[in-house]
């Protein structure tokens, strides 16, 4: 790794050891790999003359000998087979199927009865229940004093999974034949009197013989009477769509938030302004009553660097909040406004202070903004207080403003953090010859650490070696230093349905909407500067593009799986050249924000 960098920085012309010729090698897939993809592609090397054939087949190579073909896969064991001169690999790869397996004769499918986990809910809300068990069966659920048919269920196409977006082929999936059947039972209903209804009996009748199975959640109604109130422990609660990692996120809730929990399932609590949140994250308040709130007079206050919004609240309520150009728009849920004055202190960010009423308990505040640019923002409790913090704009220095963006100190006074993806244990990406990502996002960062020190630009890192760094350290980092921006520098790969050997280009991902200007700045910038091609901009719920604190934006600046794009990512003479455009691109995006 360090020598890497030092030739880079002497700019020699000896080969990287990324580039090295090597024996026969396929460092992707893994041994005894297993995928639900129909098709696997294999990244690899070999010396570059000669032909390196798979399955009796010649592959294409890089002019280094880099490779990485695609091949379809058939369900079940796929075996293959790669060749260079004498030297031979063997790969086995299993694909998976994402179909249910049906059970033989009178029998469910293992684990497919639902719900799999303890369940709590409102008096007169849909409970449903299902189960996988042979076509032409009679199905039925047995709970409390209701029997409910669950009925046979067809469904025409699949969802792939969010990752498909990345390779352009998130459309929806047509079963084959469509509506075929698949055994899936369903069924729902209700129930009014509060109560423990306890364990769901399954009932399967097929060919005149039956069986009953229980379930594994207990199904309970909540007494609107006697409702729980939760009370948000962690600095900033995960709040989601749904019961599972799987939905997508809300607003954090700030720690000290309190709302009713009008739900339950498995280790995730319903709250009443219709956010779910892990168990673990909140505390339940013996002997409180559902949270509700006046709010009154608003006030703010000038602090360093940032003008604070003050909402006297009589309880902590829920918040969520939506930016978009020259907007910041606050909702305060559980709330009712007796609002006659608002003392708005004069401040270099916000024009004016909007608010209404929008829905019975739901109070919305719109800020119209001085400029397009947002640079951050932090919400939290002080006992009842919500405190808003918007930060002020992050410029360049007026000197610098008046001479031009190549003055040697055109970024003094401005932060930047650079975070080195990945590092110790956590290898990130590999490159054909079993080069690791985290080696190249190190080199780089530093590269334009140097880059930016040049222009006066205060630079940190979260990283200066190959050690671990969580992820949650990192995004720590960014939230106490508040830097202006935060860079987070990566190299990329493909899930196993990608076309490994075809896609390339430099890729820029955001998720709050103050960071998609530099995104879109610094890909159009780099890829216009070097003649680079475009993998795109996206936005993604990743852990160092989610920080609200700062504009925060991850670059993926190219793809270590693809073969010819892997020789470019790893040149000493080619890396400088990259550093040097991300730092122009960034000082030339500050200076757009005049």
């Amino acid at each position: 790794m360090r020598y890497v960098l030092g030739l880079a920085l002497l700019g020699t012309v000896i080969a990287s050891p990324a580039w090295a010729e090597q024996p026969l090698s396929v460092v992707y897939p893994p041994p005894n790999h297993k995928t639900t993809a129909d098709r696997i592609f294999f990244i690899g090397t070999a010396p570059s003359s000669g032909e390196v054939v798979v399955n009796g087949k010649a592959i294409a190579r890089s002019p280094a000998g880099h490779f990485a073909p695609s091949f379809p896969l058939q369900l079940g064991e796929n075996q293959f087979t790669v060749r260079y001169q004498n030297q031979q690999v063997q790969i086995k790869v299993t694909r998976t199927s994402t179909q249910p397996t049906l059970p033989t004769g009178l029998a469910f499918s293992k684990d497919s009865l639902t719900p799999a986990v303890d369940i709590a809910t409102m008096p007169g809300e849909l409970v449903c229940f299902g189960a996988i068990a042979s076509p032409n069966a009679s199905v039925s659920v047995k709970l409390a004093n209701q029997t409910i048919p669950l009925l046979p269920q067809s469904q025409d196409v699949d969802l792939p999974a969010n990752s498909a977006a990345l390779t352009q082929a998130n459309q929806p999936i047509p079963r084959v034949p469509a509506g075929a059947e698949v055994g899936k039972y369903q069924g729902c209903a209700t129930a009014e009197a509060p109560g423990n209804l306890g364990l769901p009996q399954f009932q399967l009748t097929l060919n005149g013989q039956s069986i009953s199975q229980a379930g594994s959640g207990k199904i309970s109604i909540l007494s609107p009477a006697k409702l729980e109130v939760a009370e948000v422990i962690s600095e900033a609660g995960v709040a989601r769509t749904g019961p599972s990692t799987d939905y997508s996120r809300l607003t954090p809730l700030p720690k000290g938030s309190k709302a009713t929990v009008i739900g339950r399932e498995g280790e995730w609590v319903r709250l009443d302004y219709g956010a779910w949140i892990k168990a673990s994250e909140v505390r339940i308040v013996p002997g409180a009553v559902p949270p509700k709130s006046l709010i009154r007079s608003i006030r703010s206050r000038n602090v360093e660097g940032a003008t604070e919004v003050l909402f006297p609240l009589q309880v902590p309520v829920p918040v969520t909040v939506q930016q978009s150009d020259r907007r910041f728009t606050l909702t305060l849920y559980n709330t009712t406004a007796q609002t006659d004055i608002i003392r708005l202190e004069d401040n270099p960010l916000i024009s004016r202070l909007d608010w209404q009423q929008v829905a019975p308990g739901q109070v919305q505040y719109t800020f119209n903004l001085k400029t397009q640019q947002q640079w951050g923002y932090n919400l939290r409790y002080e006992g009842t207080t919500l405190v808003l913090s918007l930060r002020h704009p992050s410029r360049v220095s007026s000197q610098a403003l008046n001479s031009s963006s190549q003055n040697p100190q055109s970024l003094s006074g401005i932060k930047i953090l650079l975070d080195a993806g990945h590092g110790g244990t956590e290898s990130g990406a590999s490159g054909p010859t079993g080069y690791l990502e985290k080696n190249v996002t190190l080199i780089m960062a530093k590269l334009v650490r140097e880059r930016l020190l040049e222009k006066g630009a205060t630079v940190y890192m979260t990283r200066e070696e190959d050690k671990d760094v969580s992820l949650q350290d990192r995004v720590a980092m960014i939230d106490k230093l508040k830097p202006a921006i935060a860079i987070s520098i990566h190299y990329n790969s493909l899930p196993d349905e990608g076309d490994a050997q075809n896609t390339k280009g430099m890729g820029a991902f955001w998720y709050n909407t103050q960071a998609h200007s530099l995104a879109v700045f610094l890909h159009d910038y780099i890829v216009k500067k070097l003649g680079r091609p475009s993998y795109g901009v996206f936005w993604d719920n990743l852990a160092l593009t989610r920080p609200n604190s700062t504009p925060s934006v991850l670059l993926e600046l190219g793809f270590m799986s693809n073969p010819v794009e892997f020789e470019w990512v790893t040149n000493p003479q080619e890396q400088p050249k990259l550093a040097r455009a991300i730092a122009d691109g960034i000082t030339e995006w500050f200076f757009s924000q005049k």
